[in-house]
């Protein structure tokens, strides 16, 4: 069986067309490596359109989400906002994980108000902006990722 992975980028400014987003391609190349269909990434404005998007992949009903930006303190940065109301249950470690990771790097990463949990059977992280943050937090899943979708659908892992 195949498993399904959906894309989405909160930034406004890449939506819009005034910069191209980088972060899409390396997770996208990063989910392909792990064996997974991915679904073409969406790309949208911060805010309220990043819920709708969600909402929209999990119909679908992938093992894995993975969000890129809007985790920092601008006005519009509201993907944990969005991404919250979702999910059934919070997996804290793998944030707290993927802070630790970022913060070897810059300080910055403490500022990031990511989430990571399930929804249904479903596995979703917010990860930062940055290419390097995004870097960053698909190392920190790399051990995980296997055994966690395993666990999701219902096995017990390795």
């Amino acid at each position: 069986m195949t498993r399904r992975a959906g894309i989405v980028i909160a930034s406004t400014r890449a939506a819009t067309g005034v910069y191209e987003d980088q972060s899409a391609p390396v997770i996208a190349d990063w989910l392909a490596e792990h064996g997974f269909d991915v679904v073409p990434a969406a790309v949208v404005p911060d805010g309220p359109p990043v819920g709708a998007a969600l909402r929209g992949l999990l119909a679908l009903a992938p093992s894995v989400v993975v969000t890129s930006g809007g985790t920092g303190l601008s006005p519009d940065d509201a993907t944990p906002e969005e991404t919250l109301p979702l999910l059934d249950r919070e997996i804290p470690g793998i944030m707290e994980a993927i802070r630790r990771a970022g913060a070897a790097k810059t300080p910055l990463a403490a500022l990031s108000r990511g989430h990571a949990g399930v929804a249904g059977r479903t596995f979703v992280v917010n990860l930062p902006g940055s290419p390097s943050g995004v870097m960053d937090g698909l190392t920190v899943l790399d051990p995980l990722i296997g055994h966690l979708c395993d666990q999701l659908e219902g096995g017990h892992g390795h």
